[in-house]
This record gives structure tokens, C-alpha cells and sequence, in this order.
């Protein structure tokens, strides 16, 4: 299937009548990254050629074909543990050392890669758009050398890294810090070289015109929308039903910064202060903070009550939101998190179930009705409204179906896609 816009300008075609050819660097692995797997293949489907660098993982190979994009895949490399913990003062600051100079290896380590990779595909396949999904910020390097070479270069914004930064070390202000300054210049830098820019939402679109200082007309919003041809209902786990408890569902990262610490202390007080021990929670997904997660688990009491799966198939995944009775959305608010938009709540929708989540500006505008909503970090209150939900099956019903309803009539990938064919036709005319 070819999508299709009505705007005449945008054909894929050079001038020589062949296909533009499109290359995405992405820190992540591929086609495990839905959003650049969405945006590939909408871009494939409209007759561009695409490549993909990414990471690679235990079983992949350097260079695949999938679906019709060309992946070159590079090995990932960990320097240090990027938690920023530690105990006592002394124990913080090296912890917090470890992780800034882990980042730093890891992003330079990408960034040059990534640069002689295109340098590999230019000669291989050739280059004319090198598509940059962040983070890191450091890959407006690898753009800014294709400019120089006639090509252009697209800055898709998927994570404020100022405020990734903030909210991951716990900070409200970036102050004088330095890394705080580093970043924000990454991020200037990344927009100001960009042909156009990607946003996520409106509030990443205002802060990219503000802060950045790019042109109103160069940024274009490619909200994150589920694929209705992999969101789909399926026979749910038997098991899990025949314990005839409420089962709940997260599916996501488990970074510091994603909340799944505080979906935790809310399930303890659901447990415990609520006396409501009738669910069985279903944890989906990794990330740094994972193991911590597990740990943290076992210590609250929560060990007869929560199942870390880590990384599963898409098989799985579907029968286990298929079974979910409600669905959480533990992200706090942080500097990040309250302008941020998150897939996993409108897949959540695309499944049709109910959500709990911390009332989060951007989480309204996505979710509206197909979610109840607590006042930020009140672990005790999202408690209490799981408990409500637990035990009205009527108002889970009527919230599934709105969400439901929303992404079949506007959120779905197929529409929110439309944004990024524009995007492209923009760079025919784009200096």
C-alpha cells in the first residue's frame, strides 16, 4: 500500500526520476524501535529508499533486509552503569561520574559510527537525506558533513535531552551546570542544521521555535500513533484469567525517569493500605533501572503480585494487553515528563483499555476520557483510582471504547503519518 497525500508536491522522485534515498541513524535497535519502524515504513510505502543505522543486538546481523529497508547495524557498547545512584555523598558523586562518562563514550562511540557507516551506505547505496532520531544531540555532526556534500538533513526530536537530563538525575533547575549548557547548545546546534525538524507534539514544536530558534515553517508534528496492523486484539492468556484477579499491565521503559518506581509503591499501598491483594500486575519492557525494579519489588512485598517479563514477542505482548483489565501509565511529573507524549498510551488505547496515569499535560490532550487521572506523584491516589477501576467493569468498558474510538478516527499511525510525508515534500524547497 502506497499512502498518499493530497498536496501535489509530494513525489519522492530527484529530478533524475530516481528514488530518494533516505538514511536514519538511530541510538536503538531495529525494527525493535516502533516509532523509526513506523516512520520507515511509511516512507518506504511512498517510494522513498531507506536505510537504517542502528544498534545491534545478541543474534542480529550487520547488514539486513527488513521489509524493504536496508539495516546496518553497529555494535552497542556500555561504559558504566547510567544510574547516577550510590550511597552517601562519596558513593553519589562517583555513581554520578560513572554516569556522565558513560553517556559521553556511549554517544561519541555512536556518533562516530554513525558518521562512518553513512560514509559506507553514501558509497554503497547513496545518501540524499540523513534522518537523525535523538538522543544523542551529537548527530547534527554527521548531518552538518552530508550538508556539505549537497545533502539534507532531518532533526527528529524524540526526547528534550535538557529535560531527559534533569529528570533523570532528579533536578528541577539546570542551574550552571554544565552538562545542562552542553546540552542545550547539542540541541541548538541539531535544530539550526536541520533542513526540518521533527516534533513529537505542539510542546516540543514551541520549544524547538523558542528555544531554538528554528523557523515556524521548517518544524512539522509527527505525533506518536500505533500501528492498527499490529495493535489487534487476540485470544488472551488463560492462565492469567483463570486467577480471577484484576490483572493491570505496564508496557514501556525502565529508566529512572519513566515512574515505574512509583507504580510500584502504588501497587504496595493497593496491596496493603487498600487491602486489595485481588491483581496480578504484568511489567513489559527494560531499561536501565530494571534490576533495581525487580529488587525493589521483592522488598515492598510485591513478589506474588508483579511479573517482570523483560523483552517479548510481539506475540506475547498482544496476549497479555489482550488480557489486561487496566492499563498504567506511572510516568511523574518532571521537566521531561509534563510536555512529553508516550506510545504506550495510545497503544493501550488501540487495545481498548482503561488507563490510570498522573495528570500530565500531554497525556490529556492524547488520552482525554480513555483515562483516569491523579494528581502527580500521589502513589496512595493512583492507587485508589486502580481500586476504583478493579471494581467497575461498566466506566473500564466505556473508557476503552472512547480510546478505541480515538486512535480508529484520528491517533492511528495512518494519520498522524500524514504530518511526515509533509515533512518530506517541505525539503524539496528547504535551506
Amino acid at each position: 500500500m502506497v499512502i498518499s497525500v493530497s498536496d501535489h508536491q509530494l513525489s519522492p522522485e530527484r529530478p533524475a526520476g530516481k528514488r530518494l534515498r533516505v538514511l536514519m541513524l538511530v541510538e536503538n535497535n531495529f525494527p525493535a524501535d516502533s516509532r523509526v519502524r513506523n516512520e520507515a515504513r511509511t516512507l518506504s510505502e511512498a517510494g522513498y529508499s531507506v536505510a537504517v543505522i542502528a544498534l545491534r543486538k545478541r543474534g542480529e546481523t550487520f547488514l539486513e533486509e527488513v521489509n524493504g529497508v536496508r539495516v546496518y547495524r553497529m555494535p552497542t557498547l556500555t561504559v558504566f552503569k547510567k544510574l547516577g545512584g550510590g550511597r552517601g555523598t562519596v558513593g553519589r558523586i562517583i555513581a554520578r561520574f560513572q554516569s556522565w562518562a558513560g553517556y559521553f563514550f556511549e554517544y561519541v562511540y555512536f556518533t562516530v559510527g554513525c558518521f562512518l557507516l553513512s560514509i559506507y551506505a553514501a558509497f554503497r547505496d547513496g545518501v540524499d537525506v540523513v534522518h537523525a532520531h535523538n538522543p544523542p544531540d551529537t548527530l547534527f555532526m554527521v548531518g552538518a558533513f552530508h550538508r556539505l556534500l549537497g545533502k539534507r538533513f532531518v532533526f527528529d526530536h524524540h526526547d528534550l535531552s535538557p529535560e531527559l537530563y534533569l529528570s533523570r538525575f532528579g533536578m528541577r533547575e539546570g542551574g550552571g551546570s554544565l552538562v545542562y549548557k552542553v546540552l542545550l547548545m547539542c540541541e541548538r546546534l541539531s535544530l539550526r542544521t536541520a533542513n526540518i525538524a521533527i516534533a513529537t507534539n505542539e510542546s516540543y514544536r514551541e520549544i524547538e521555535i523558542e528555544r531554538g530558534g528554528i523557523a515556524e515553517d521548517k518544524v512539522f508534528v509527527v505525533r506518536n500513533g500505533p500501528d492498527r496492523r499490529r495493535m489487534r486484539t487476540v485470544r488472551p492468556d488463560p492462565d492469567l484469567l483463570a486467577t480471577g484477579k484484576s490483572i493491570l499491565c505496564y508496557l514501556g521503559a525502565m529508566n529512572p525517569q519513566d515512574g515505574v518506581d512509583y507504580m510500584l509503591r502504588a501497587l504496595q499501598h493497593l496491596a496493603f493500605t487498600l487491602d486489595r491483594k485481588d491483581f496480578y500486575c504484568i511489567v513489559i519492557g527494560m531499561g536501565d533501572a530494571c534490576d533495581d525494579l525487580k529488587v525493589m519489588a521483592e522488598i515492598l512485598g510485591l513478589k506474588d503480585h508483579v511479573r517482570f517479563t523483560g523483552f517479548i514477542s510481539d506475540e506475547e505482548l498482544l496476549r497479555y494487553l489482550s488480557t489486561a483489565h487496566i492499563c498504567l501509565d506511572p510516568n511523574p511529573s518532571s521537566p521531561l515528563n509534563d510536555v512529553s507524549t508516550w506510545i504506550k498510551v495510545m497503544e493501550y488505547m488501540a487495545m481498548a483499555k482503561p488507563i490510570v496515569s498522573f495528570a500530565l499535560k500531554e497525556t490529556r490532550v492524547t488520552a482525554q476520557d480513555a483515562a483516569v487521572y491523579v494528581e502527580p506523584n500521589d502513589e496512595l491516589a493512583f492507587a485508589r483510582e486502580i481500586a476504583l477501576l478493579m471494581d467497575r467493569r461498566d466506566l473500564r468498558e466505556k473508557m476503552g471504547e472512547f480510546g478505541k474510538r480515538r486512535v480508529d478516527e484520528s491517533l492511528a499511525w495512518e494519520f498522524v503519518s500524514q504530518n511526515l510525508l509533509r515533512a518530506y515534500a517541505r525539503l524539496g524547497g528547504s535551506k
